[in-house]
């Protein structure tokens, strides 16, 4: 327990903040899922539009701080392989 005011109030920040992260994480995590699913149905069409939503996912969470700018570049390039054996 937070012995004064000001602790109290990072921690009630802090909760706050973690809710916010694990929601952005989580849509990133399900958007990957998505196209991985997509890509599995060879289904290009599909494929392209989840993979142009989960880069959009990933490029807001780079922006905001809660994805690394490597971590998703990494996913990106990933996806554009997967996609462009589709082809």
């Amino acid at each position: 327990m937070a012995n004064t005011k000001s602790a109290a109030k990072r921690a009630r920040q802090t909760t706050q903040r973690s809710l916010f992260n694990r929601r952005a994480l989580t849509s990133v995590k399900n958007a990957l899922k998505t196209v991985r699913v997509a890509l599995k149905g060879d289904n290009r069409d599909s494929a392209k539009s989840a993979a142009q939503a989960c880069i959009s996912s990933l490029d807001k969470a780079v922006k905001t701080g809660r994805v690394h700018r490597n971590a998703a570049n990494r996913h990106k390039s990933a996806l554009g392989k997967a996609l462009a054996k589709l082809a």
